[in-house]
């Protein structure tokens, strides 16, 4: 849209730098999850895209949220999403090995998807009440430490290692931007050099550790352990530079690559639209990034930055993650690919980051015209 065309005061209020990127980006996952399927919009493009509606109004519904409550709610919300935690441990479904669901009437509910904003807004709200001059002391530390752990342990036990990195992650972030001390972070870095051994053999559980074991040496176990990885490459790489073509991807149709429309999306995508549908993937995700960023950089104050910086880190765990783990780069640990894989949790918390990104940006916009 052209500079200094004028909307209705409801549209212009809208944040459209990310929404139509966002749109573009859901409309491509639609057509990757179409084939997918074998040509047909059940059951994964349809689903895909009725979410993305719902949950699109619920961002356009947050960000009309004033700072103020968003403030003195950041502590409530942490307190109920991390009760949610503990009911998982006490009454949670099991599926697939795992205990991470809590069933509410017709509701699937993952309460450690909602954790992951959830740590942000706590942390945000925590740091901008902490006076300046405690950056430095134990108060920066203690109180944000224990506010990640709690959550972190209740998610591991479920077990749940992707979202749990998720939430160390966002919370790092956090910590960062708010000022901590370079030395800090440089002694956490040593304990956890020192700790990953220890966690290897002690904290993670068998199937976690054939996963790190399979990441090292995918091509040791290719029709074991090492099955995803390999087909995941052979797909990526089979699409060349403009890919098989829509509907065309054998990798998929043939079921030779697993979750084609969850975590692997990214491999489907690339084998029928090769490189070129990369790259277009990478630059809407940059374009959503750098404007998350953006919102973060003319955030009015400390808490407004803050909740904006950790929110656009979540999203880009999730991206950076995902195409690294399909990519051989990483472990697979389960992470989705935002607003592309199918998937109601992953779409519900990126669109919550969305959501909260669009209520700073309307804070940083409150009193000024908006002109798109």
């Amino acid at each position: 849209m052209r500079p200094g065309v004028s909307l209705p005061a409801p549209l212009a209020q809208i944040s459209w730098a990310v929404v139509i990127p966002l749109c573009l980006l859901v409309a491509f996952g639609a057509a990757v999850l179409h084939s997918a399927a074998g040509g047909s919009m059940t059951p994964y493009a349809s689903s895909h895209l009725l979410r993305f509606g719902i949950f699109l109004v619920m961002a356009l519904i947050m960000a009309r949220f004033p700072r103020d409550w968003a403030y003195w709610m950041a502590f409530p919300v942490y307190g109920i999403v991390l009760l949610l935690l503990l009911l998982v441990e006490i009454i949670g479904a099991v599926g697939g090995g795992s205990q991470r669901w809590l069933n509410i009437g017709p509701i699937v509910l993952q309460p450690s998807e909602l954790m992951k904003p959830a740590i942000v807004l706590a942390l945000a709200s925590y740091f901008h009440s902490l006076p300046p001059g405690m950056i430095g002391t134990w108060r920066a530390i203690v109180p944000p430490g224990v506010l990640m752990a709690m959550p972190m342990g209740l998610v591991l036990m479920q077990p749940d290692l992707g979202t749990t990195l998720a939430i160390a992650f966002g919370g790092a972030i956090v910590l960062f931007v708010a000022g901590l001390p370079g030395k800090w972070f440089a002694g956490g870095a040593v304990a956890a050099i020192i700790a990953i051994p220890i966690a290897y053999f002690f904290v993670l559980h068998d199937y976690q550790r054939k996963r790190v074991t399979t990441f090292l040496d995918p091509e040791s176990d290719p029709l074991g352990s090492g099955y995803h990885i390999t087909q995941s490459k052979i797909a990526i790489g089979s699409g060349g530079l403009t890919g098989k073509g829509f509907g065309e991807g054998s990798q998929s149709h043939l079921q030779y690559l697993p979750e084609p429309h969850t975590d692997f999306v990214f491999a489907t995508m690339a084998e029928e639209w090769g490189l070129l549908g990369g790259l277009f993937v990478l630059l809407i995700f940059g374009i959503i990034l750098r404007w998350g960023l953006n919102v973060s950089r003319d955030a009015r104050d400390r808490f407004s930055r803050l909740l904006a910086v950790g929110l656009t880190a979540t999203i880009f765990f999730y991206a950076g993650t995902n195409l690294m783990m399909v990519m051989g780069l990483a472990p697979v640990v389960g992470i989705p690919l935002p607003f592309m894989s199918h998937g109601g949790s992953s779409m519900m918390t990126n669109m919550i980051c969305i959501g909260g990104l669009m209520m700073v940006d309307q804070w940083n916009h409150k009193g000024g015209d908006r002109r798109v």
